[in-house]
């Protein structure tokens, strides 16, 4: 990722075909050494290649991924079919007990 993420801040600097030595140049930048092998395998597989279009046909895959937001809406519309005739519940009101300021002993932790 580290390497990815070098290549595409070169691209967004305006070199549209980063070498391995400008990668390696911004990751030493930040004190992070480069993956020889790692940076070849990316450069490899960039080739020739148009980073925005590549984006763009991942972010077409993701579209198509579930994401898994409709599995809250049912517990909703059951509560509105009952007409709103239940009450909502209160929880209890937490009960003040006078010994619990006596409990540090007159002192604070940071006094």
């Amino acid at each position: 990722m580290k390497h990815l993420a070098a290549y595409l801040l070169l691209g967004l600097g305006g070199n549209t075909s980063p070498s391995a030595d400008d990668i390696k140049e911004v990751l030493d930048s930040v004190g992070i050494e480069a993956d020889d092998d790692r940076l070849e395998k990316l450069l490899s597989e960039l080739k020739g290649k148009d980073i925005q279009e590549l984006i763009n046909e991942g972010m077409q895959k993701l579209a198509s991924v579930p994401s898994g937001g409709a599995g809250g809406a049912a517990p909703a519309a059951g509560g509105a079919a009952t007409g709103g005739a239940a009450e909502e519940e209160k929880p209890p009101e937490p009960e003040e007990n006078e010994e619990s300021e006596d409990e540090d002993m007159g002192f604070g932790l940071f006094d």
